[in-house]
């Protein structure tokens, strides 16, 4: 059976995968991008929009995890869109005509609407699931590769509470947001259910991985 794996998922030393405020114009709220420097400055990244350089290293090696063998990808409204994006019928996510996920996207909402096929092999389908239903979708579409599950928190501790999350990769970014969505509420003795090693990185990054015993 396919694997369900979270890659290059970045939270603050305080544990929020988001800050607050989230809007059209500031997607991760009052965080901006600084939980994600460390990843858009990447050779793997830049290399996505053709562009030369980048950095290499420890972040790049968790970077280039992001994509093989993936053939599905489960995600959150609040991943998808700003507070209210269902109640724009032409919004179709924060990254243009040809979004990065090149495979099926599931978007859990409460209010699905029809399925929007992109331009390079993306198709949104928006489905309002329990996470094991909605994994038993996204394996279908996935046939014989896995199922990233993409978050943003608060899908990936439902995902944990379940017991379905097989690998977790968390960048633990040395700054403090003091407000926003928390990964960790509700994940006593996680660490009883994985197998956890621990890399860091020159740029301060501290790279988790969780593997399922």
């Amino acid at each position: 059976m396919s694997q369900v794996r979270i890659h290059n998922f970045a939270i603050s030393l305080d544990g929020f995968g988001t800050g607050a405020g989230q809007s059209r114009e500031t997607p991760f709220g009052h965080a901006g991008e600084r939980l994600h420097e460390w990843f858009v400055g990447t050779r793997y990244f830049r290399s996505k929009d053709g562009l030369p350089g980048g950095t290499q290293g420890v972040d790049n090696a968790f970077a280039e995890q992001h994509e093989p063998g993936i053939g599905a990808e489960i995600m959150g409204a609040n991943k998808f869109g700003p507070p209210g994006w269902q109640d724009d019928a032409g919004w179709t996510g924060w990254w243009g005509p040809n979004p990065p996920y090149h495979s099926p996207v599931f978007v859990l909402t409460h209010r699905p609407r029809p399925s929007v096929e992109m331009d390079g092999g993306t198709t949104f389908h928006f489905v309002d699931a329990t996470p094991e239903e909605v994994l038993a979708q996204a394996r279908a579409a996935a046939g014989d590769t896995d199922v990233r599950l993409g978050g943003g928190a608060t899908v990936i501790r439902e995902f944990l509470a379940a017991g379905l999350v097989d690998y977790m990769h968390l960048a633990v970014v040395p700054i403090v947001l003091g407000r926003g969505v928390r990964l960790w509420d509700e994940q006593e003795s996680l660490e009883q259910t994985f197998d956890i090693q621990a890399v860091s990185s020159p740029s301060g990054v501290t790279h988790l991985s969780f593997t399922r015993k």
